[in-house]
């Protein structure tokens, strides 16, 4: 079975981005400041960014499971989940932007498997 090329870079890309905001707006939720406000504007700035984050990790799953399964569908809902990403948080569009191409091309280029 052979595998997709484009799916494997969008993989690495969309963990590689998970990786970074779980690091990034982790210790933005934990970290204290000493003031009320600073922390309070930290809680709803990552309030703010959870579901934009949230169907990225479900996106990266599903491109997951298209490279590993290599199944054409999988790929189409990855690239709709990455567009839903970018939808969510449009100030973060240009992490996901390349993701959400790179499924789309390699569900183009699958070939549909008969049932």
């Amino acid at each position: 079975m052979k595998r997709n090329i484009l799916l494997a870079i969008a993989m690495v890309l969309g963990i590689a981005y998970v990786a970074y905001s779980i690091v990034y707006w982790g210790g933005a939720a934990t970290a204290d400041s000493g003031s009320t406000a600073s922390d309070a504007g930290a809680a709803i700035a990552t309030m703010l960014v959870m579901p934009h984050l949230v169907c990225t990790l479900v996106a990266v799953i599903f491109n997951v499971l298209a490279f590993v399964m290599s199944k054409r569908g999988f790929a189409l809902t990855a690239g709709i989940l990455y567009a839903v990403a970018m939808v969510l948080f449009p100030t973060y569009f240009f992490f996901v932007i390349i993701q959400m191409i790179l499924c789309f091309v390699a569900y183009a280029q699958m070939k549909k498997q008969a049932e």
